[in-house]
């Protein structure tokens, strides 16, 4: 089952159940499905493709929440907690940072990395291989670590 079509029959299920937050995360994915897809080609999306567009709303949606703490806007910030939960639903399960440790060590030794130089050889190839399982910034908060 495609992205679209399980976004689809969770959009009738919180219909069903008159689940508001959920139905307006859902159909905000939604649009941008449909959005990327009027840009493409006429096959649909890939299953990467999938993945890079909902990294990039879970990315939008942490960021917004980050700014919103810092303003002090608890509602709004709730708003997004919520639709960043949702759509970490249909990502694949993030990896804990021993995982991601024991992956980028293996990636640097792949490489052939070794010292802060060779950081984008490293990240060139890590967020390849670890796209949707990390967030990027962790990625590179973890690289800088393991080549210092």
């Amino acid at each position: 089952m495609s992205l679209k079509q399980s976004i689809e029959a969770e959009i009738k299920n919180a219909m069903r159940s008159k689940d508001k937050d959920r139905l307006r995360a859902l159909r905000s994915i939604k649009s941008m499905i449909m959005l990327e897809e009027t840009k493409g080609s006429e096959k649909g999306m890939t299953e990467d493709e999938e993945i890079k567009l909902l990294t990039k709303a879970a990315k939008q949606r942490r960021d917004s929440l980050e700014i919103y703490e810092q303003q002090g806007r608890e509602d709004l910030a709730a708003t997004e907690q919520s639709e960043l939960d949702i759509i970490n639903e249909f990502l694949p399960k993030q990896l804990s940072e021993e995982e991601l440790e024991g992956e980028l060590k293996a990636i640097i030794t792949e490489v052939g990395a070794e010292g802060p130089k060779d950081m984008g050889k490293v990240m060139g190839v890590a967020t390849k291989k670890l796209a949707g399982k990390a967030d990027g910034k962790m990625i590179s908060q973890k690289v800088k670590q393991l080549l210092s």
